[in-house]
């Protein structure tokens, strides 16, 4: 296995809720360290690797998000089972009979979001979709006094279960979590890629926690870092599949999305540009998307001080906000490669041209 699929696979295989991001957060800082300069965090605990091509130059934010979506344990009941809060976007028709873990203070305990047999359905109840406050995850315990005796307390998380696995076309590769160790990964590829480079400013490759409940650390990290200049990484979804209709203009493989619109932000058009110009220079293929509703981090980040010039550049990916996701890997190792090219052209003079307004 190559030193980045490696990677990919500690990173997605990581357990990290909102809230609750420490073990991916350990992994990123292993992967983060050998390529930079100092280690900071803010006091939520986002994460960033810095590296000083030249110091005091423009401020360079590249961030993905730590945290997946998951929940939380709301109560265990009489019997035993557990109810939930959803931490991040969930659609009710993708948790029934999927596992998941409970991350206690003694360990991990696998359960199943609970649902009944179709033999036991009503018409009226095979017609309805489930509500997320009437699930409940079943770890097999027969008690409350014994859910409690295994460790579970109100407040622990709920990860989805699954496993990373490399598809027969070994560039597509399966897991929980691309969304978004997708954008942590090629945060860290942005080093890999300026390792040895000559550049003209600071560059901070960021993890942010609590994107999935808030864009949260983007805010606090944004303040941490004072950025001149920001990408959001991040997942876009995937249009190449059955019942899509054109809504989304992803497909896997066809290269990093350049999101023109989402409900957080207008992107910079000067930065917009320079993106686009510099991967045709470098024969790297685009897509673009739009999106009506979510959001990136750089919702938060393009709004800190007097405004950052930011754009959010994704990687198609089927399946977001389940249980399990396909990325293809050549989209991400491009992203990369193209912010470490335009993170070449930002120096004093052309970063001040794009927060020009004249």
């Amino acid at each position: 296995m190559d030193q980045r699929l490696k990677m990919y696979e500690e990173l997605t295989s990581a357990y990290g809720v909102p809230g609750f991001e420490e073990p991916v957060r350990q992994v990123m800082r292993k992967y983060l360290e050998p390529l930079s300069d100092e280690i900071i965090y803010d006091n939520l605990g986002s994460i960033a690797g810095v590296k000083r091509g030249k110091a005091g130059g423009p401020r360079i934010m590249v961030a993905g998000h730590l945290d997946e979506v998951g929940w939380m344990v709301t109560q265990i009941t009489d019997k035993g089972f557990l109810k939930l809060q959803p931490l991040g976007g969930w659609w009710s028709q993708v948790m029934l009979s999927q596992r998941v873990k409970v991350l206690t203070r003694k360990g991990e305990l696998v359960g199943v979001i609970g649902s009944k047999p179709p033999h036991a359905l009503s018409q009226e109840e095979r017609n309805k979709v489930v509500q997320i406050k009437d699930m409940f995850v079943d770890i097999g315990a027969s008690s409350r006094d014994e859910a409690k005796e295994w460790g579970v307390r109100p407040g622990d998380p709920v990860v989805p279960h699954c496993d990373f696995h490399v598809m027969p076309n070994p560039k597509i590769l399966l897991n929980k979590a691309w969304d978004n160790r997708a954008g942590c990964a090629a945060a860290i590829m942005v080093l890999e890629e300026l390792k040895g480079q000559e550049h003209p400013n600071e560059v901070y490759a960021v993890g942010n926690v609590q994107e999935e409940v808030g864009l949260r650390g983007a805010t606090t990290m944004a303040n941490t870092i004072e950025p001149d200049i920001a990408f959001a990484l991040d997942v876009g979804i995937a249009g190449d599949v059955p019942g899509s209709d054109g809504q989304y203009q992803g497909n896997l493989g066809e290269g990093p999305l350049i999101v023109v619109y989402d409900a957080s932000m207008v992107p910079h058009r000067g930065l917009r540009d320079l993106v686009i110009d510099t991967a045709e220079e470098l024969n790297i293929p685009l897509q673009f998307q739009s999106m009506a509703g979510g959001g990136t981090d750089a919702g938060k980040m393009h709004l800190f001080g007097r405004g950052v010039p930011s754009l959010a550049i994704g990687f198609a990916t089927r399946y977001i906000h389940s249980h399990v996701s396909l990325i293809h890997r050549d989209d991400m190792e491009n992203a990369a490669k193209l912010v470490a090219a335009v993170i070449k052209k930002l120096d004093a003079d052309t970063v001040a041209q794009l927060r020009r307004y004249v």
